[in-house]
């Protein structure tokens, strides 16, 4: 049976996004508020898109697991540094709540780093909740109004998909992509408590 050509358009996606962020960076630094906030938009839409057509065709793969990690954690840095350049008021009175996020986040990557030579990629239930918390919220920012509420659930959210992240680290010797969970690992045969 033949592939259907369409196979690559989650990574082709992912890839848009990646190729977002030098824009995003560029929008930032040139204080285009309303651009750069539509493009953000746009790829953070776009990183569902993605998932959910990779999901719903099987069209994952590892590369498509890698991709999409890589994409989302440029996002992330790219999105907080166009909050510092466009809401620095925010940013700075709420510095805890982004630096717990930017901490766990960076302390979960470089473990994984240390762990695999590469990003987790584990698109765990709970992180993908934290995303789309995270999504909302900068969303929420750009076109209406800062709600605090929505920052601290979305840090929350992020902290509590970290620290699942690092268990999932510590249990799993080999980099395995697109894991369910803590608990969906703990009922799978062969991995230890």
């Amino acid at each position: 049976m033949a592939q259907s050509p369409l196979r690559h358009l989650p990574n082709v996606i992912s890839s848009l996004r990646l190729l977002a962020v030098p824009v995003l960076v560029w929008l930032a630094w040139r204080h285009e508020q309303g651009a750069f906030a539509w493009l953000l938009i746009a790829a953070l839409v776009s990183d569902i898109a993605d998932g959910l057509i990779a999901r719903v065709f099987a069209f994952t793969s590892r590369l498509g697991a890698l991709l999409d990690s890589t994409a989302d954690a440029l996002l992330l840095i790219t999105a907080g540094y166009g909050a510092l350049v466009f809401y620095p008021a925010v940013v700075w009175t709420h510095w805890p709540a982004a630096a717990l996020l930017l901490g766990f986040w960076l302390f979960e990557a470089a473990a994984a780093l240390v762990r695999y030579g590469r990003l987790s990629s584990f698109h765990t239930y709970l992180s993908k909740a934290a995303g789309y918390a995270m999504g909302i919220f900068i969303g929420v920012l750009f076109l209406f109004d800062f709600h605090p509420w929505l920052l601290y659930l979305a840090v929350g959210l992020s902290v509590c998909g970290n620290l699942e992240e690092l268990w999932l680290l510590r249990r799993l010797s080999a980099w395995e992509p697109d894991v369910r969970g803590a608990w969906w690992l703990r009922r799978r045969r062969g991995i230890a408590r």
